[in-house]
């Protein structure tokens, strides 16, 4: 079947300029010959006004360039159609770019798209709002709320934001139901992860998959800052294992488990992102795998 490519740019997300990267989409798509347009992200984040555009043109493959918010956006708009995902990697984390093998550098980004081969990937629901890659309660949701505000984004002040915040974070209340079990918990913070990134390959939940069917979920319990840091590397490093849900202790530092389902209530009201965006912050969470509900275009080395 021809191909057919829209593309959609963030025009705010990252650093880099986006006049440069247009000009690189326009000469690298037009030397494949393959059809294609070009369209601006909307901050509404619903994309159902390109579906007439697809239905009538064949579109076969919509590829993002933009952060990890914007690509969640897309799928989710778009996802009902048969189509192939590609990212052009422009946001501040980009992890669902890094869990997948997708180069930050967008001419090998475009590589990936017009050469890769399209895996059924996972996908996951958050009451009902679809999320890519992650979704996280307190720490890293206060540090994303207040980097949203920043002028300049970028990794440095990523950091800075993530600094400032670790010397006032405190601990919030949580009670979690996992299927048949149901605990209560004081925890810094919360990750679900359906992929093993934070972004900027830093990685939380190192046995994470974006097609394995479930949910990878680290629950950094309250502690001292010190222990705090310390637990965290261990955590990034792989050095905690994976808890059965019938074994999960929580005295533990970090609580680590999968599941395909779970349920949160926020008692402590801490702040909530999606897949790095801030969201409004919720009483209670009802969280979901959706198992290889769209195609994303990787790298993927032949057996």
């Amino acid at each position: 079947m021809a191909r057919h490519i829209l593309y959609i740019v963030n025009p705010i997300s990252g650093t880099r300029t986006k006049k440069d990267l247009r000009k690189l989409i326009e000469k690298k798509t037009a030397e494949q010959g393959i059809p294609y347009q070009i369209f601006p992200s909307v901050a509404s984040g619903d994309y159902s006004f390109l579906n007439s555009y697809i239905e009538e043109n064949n579109v076969t493959d919509v590829v993002v360039a933009g952060g990890d918010g914007t690509v969640s956006q897309v799928v989710a708009s778009l996802m009902d159609y048969r189509l192939n995902f590609g990212i052009i990697p422009c946001g501040s984390g980009n992890g669902l770019a890094y869990a997948a093998g997708i180069p930050k550098n967008p001419q090998k980004a475009l590589d990936v798209v017009f050469y890769g081969k399209a895996v059924l990937s996972d996908g996951f629901y958050i009451n009902k709002h679809f999320a890519c890659m992650l979704c996280g309660l307190g720490f890293d949701a206060k540090v994303a709320h207040d980097f949203a505000q920043q002028p300049k984004r970028g990794l440095t002040t990523y950091i800075k934001e993530v600094v400032k915040n670790f010397f006032s974070a405190s601990s919030y209340t949580f009670e979690l139901k996992i299927h048949e079990r149901k605990f209560k918990t004081d925890a810094f913070f919360i990750s679900v992860a359906n992929s093993n990134q934070f972004g900027n390959n830093f990685t939380i939940a190192p046995k994470a998959s974006l097609s394995d069917g479930k949910l990878d979920i680290v629950i950094v319990t309250e502690q001292s800052k010190l222990s705090l840091l310390l637990q965290t590397f261990r955590q990034v490093m792989g050095k905690i294992k994976l808890q059965p849900i019938s074994a999960i202790n929580t005295e533990k530092a970090v609580i680590y488990f999968q599941t395909d389902h779970l349920s949160i209530k926020n008692i402590g009201e801490a702040p909530l992102h999606i897949d790095g965006d801030p969201a409004e912050t919720p009483e209670s969470l009802d969280i979901v795998i959706k198992k290889k509900c769209f195609r994303l275009l990787q790298m993927v080395e032949e057996e």
